[in-house]
């Protein structure tokens, strides 16, 4: 990376600027995501029509497809900011990571809850030892697995290295996740969209999923915006009081 571009990188993520550019999109950000979801769900739902073949159970993919989505986005982010704190020491890439996880850990909790919904009319079972179910579960355990390895040392900077590293580290599961249905023979169906072909499924039940799907991708980014916008004023505010402590000291 060019030194330009390096300047770029940190004169973007500098907390004041985040604070003033989070701050002014937030809202709309927040109010987006709330539309678009509602939308997406209700039409979901409650107007889009049953599967000839899976019933109304078929209505759970407007909640378990969204949430499958955002449980490997989200740790796709998790493994780029981890590369931006190791190797560039991106000023927000820590704090990013770190509020990245619990929420990225509780859609991936909400893919798992929904596909065993899904799976007992389907399988006749909660759970099957199904290779991609059993990728995902791995992932729900590495988020929690960061989630605690952050907060685990009394240096903070320790914590966020470690948890950096697991993160990086974990990303290999990830394309296990996308192509287990193609590597093995899984009780799991194959995806219903592609970039290469047509939609395996009629437009009146894909557009309700596309709105969810982008609505549930804001409510992510904007729950994670929220609480890396808390962090970085929780940075500062310790800060200020342990500046205040060393100076009542000094005195």
């Amino acid at each position: 990376m060019s030194s330009s571009s390096n300047r770029s990188l940190h004169r973007f993520a500098n907390p004041g600027q985040f604070l003033r550019l989070s701050g002014a999109a937030l809202p709309y950000l927040t109010a987006s995501a709330i539309v678009l979801t509602a939308a997406g769900l209700g039409w979901g739902l409650f107007g889009a029509p049953a599967d000839w073949q899976q019933g109304d159970a078929v209505r759970i993919m407007y909640v378990h497809v969204p949430s499958a989505w955002l449980a490997s986005a989200g740790y796709t982010g998790l493994a780029v900011c981890s590369v931006l704190s190791l190797v560039w020491r991106h000023p927000l890439a820590d704090l990013a990571a770190a509020e990245i996880s619990p929420v990225g850990a509780g859609f991936t909790a909400l893919c798992l809850a929904t596909g065993s919904l899904w799976g007992k009319p389907m399988w006749g079972a909660w759970w099957v030892w199904d290779a991609r179910l059993t990728s995902v579960l791995v992932l729900f355990f590495l988020y929690i697995g960061h989630v605690a390895l952050v907060r685990a040392f009394d240096d903070p900077t320790k914590g966020y290295r470690a948890g950096a590293i697991l993160a990086l580290v974990g990303a290999v599961n990830l394309p296990i996740i996308k192509f287990s249905v193609d590597w093995w023979n899984t009780l799991h169906q194959p995806a219903s969209i592609s970039l290469t072909g047509a939609p395996a499924m009629a437009l009146d039940m894909l557009w309700p999923l596309l709105i969810s799907a982008i609505g549930f991708t804001l409510c992510f980014a904007a729950i994670v915006v929220a609480r890396t916008r808390a962090a970085v004023m929780e940075r500062r505010i310790r800060g200020l009081l342990m500046a205040r402590a060393a100076s009542d000291n000094a005195a």
